[in-house]
């Protein structure tokens, strides 16, 4: 067996890493809602090739087969797919991320300790953020960092593991209100030594809601087609395999942006009024939340006709919850089908006055986050050292 197809067969085996769900100040948002990922669970996980490709802004194509990077050009951008939702958070607060291995959580892990690398948080305004194609191009800052810890001698990665697949950031406190992009990248370093190189990111998006904060308007880079390459970025082939490594660490990218560095107009004074949100808030009579989708309670009834009719409209419901849930999973559509399948009993029982348990919210309770929230910092400090390649 060729030592190509080898390295092909062992990456369809393979399970790397995904951003599946975010926390607003701890508080669970639920699996998928609000994020923007690959919507093929064979592929959800797997990094972005080629890495200059347009798709390293908000995540890879759906293709159906993970071939190695040098064999396929990618084509398809689920990170320019707007999902729904909108999960509201305020100026300075704490974002929490979870990350796993197998995005509907059915093997614990959050990525292989292999896989060692540094990560960032970028931050982008957008006018609406559940509009398509809006993710690649000007417009993103950094708001956090995190490479190799001398001190601790752990990469970001590493203590990722160490947390239970939990990163935690905190959204700058003068930035301007509105709708953001909030963009995850991890960088696997463990094949960077190969030939050619293989780095592998693996990104993700958020969409949020900022409300409060001040004027700022941090200075911008851009991310998409070109932005990422292995001419002149020594971060993304660095060894980790060398003894002594060649420390520190050439992070690459712009500095993070610290609160209070953007040139704010002199005559602002105080923050704008504050906006309300208008896109991506959860339907009102949702009651029952699966990723981006909501079931809505069926008609009320008083007759037999009614009764199967609105029967009929769960189950139609129960197939789209079913049928169209993100690689996070849809275990929480087995609770829509009991709910129909009441309905069932009950017109064949001759009980036609319902639903039963009429507007009840049927989400399951959201677990807590498992981990720390303590954002991760180096306890060594570094001179930042950015490489800037194109469009950063």
């Amino acid at each position: 067996m060729s030592r190509l197809l080898l390295f092909f067969l062992l990456s369809l085996a393979s399970c790397h890493t995904t951003f599946t769900t975010l926390y607003v100040d701890t508080v669970n948002q639920g699996d998928g809602v609000c994020v923007r990922m690959n919507r093929n669970a064979e592929k959800a996980s797997d990094p972005i090739y080629p890495i200059t490709s347009k798709n390293m802004a908000c995540g890879a194509s759906s293709l159906p087969f993970n071939l190695h990077p040098h064999l396929l050009t990618s084509t398809g951008y689920d990170g320019e797919k707007a999902v729904s939702r909108v999960c509201p958070a305020k100026a300075s607060s704490l974002l929490t991320f979870e990350f796993r291995e197998y995005p509907d959580a059915a093997q614990p892990g959050a990525i292989d300790i292999s896989h060692k690398g540094p990560c960032a948080v970028y931050m982008k305004k957008v006018d609406d953020a559940t509009a398509d194609d809006n993710a690649a191009g000007d417009g993103w800052f950094k708001v956090w960092q995190e490479d190799y810890d001398s001190t601790a001698g752990k990469w970001c990665t590493e203590k990722l593991i160490d947390n239970d697949g939990f990163l935690s950031v905190r959204v700058p406190g003068d930035i301007v209100q509105g709708d953001y992009l909030v963009r995850t990248e991890l960088l696997a370093l463990h094949n960077a030594d190969a030939n050619p190189p293989d780095p592998q990111f693996y990104v993700g998006c958020a969409q949020v809601f900022v409300q409060g904060g001040g004027s700022a308007k941090p200075e911008t880079v851009s991310i998409g087609e070109g932005t990422y390459h292995l001419d002149g970025m020594p971060g993304l082939t660095f060894n980790i395999y060398d003894q002594p490594m060649k420390l520190p660490y050439p992070m690459f990218g712009p500095k993070v942006y610290q609160s209070g560095e953007a040139n704010v107009a002199a005559n602002v004074k105080v923050a704008s009024a504050q906006q309300v949100q208008q896109h991506g808030l959860k339907p009102e009579g949702c009651i029952l939340v699966r990723d981006n989708w909501c079931g809505f309670e069926v008609p009320e009834y008083s007759t037999e006709d009614g009764c199967w009719s609105s029967s009929e409209k769960c189950w139609e419901q129960s197939d789209m919850c079913w049928n169209t849930a993100l690689p996070t999973g849809n275990s929480v559509c087995q609770v829509w089908q009991d709910k129909c399948s009441a309905i069932d009993e009950a017109c064949s029982s001759g009980d036609y006055n319902g639903p039963p348990n009429k507007g009840k919210d049927l989400t399951p309770p959201l677990k807590a986050i498992q981990g720390s929230t303590k954002v991760f910092t180096s306890t060594t400090k570094r001179a930042h050292r950015a490489r800037r390649g194109h469009g950063h």
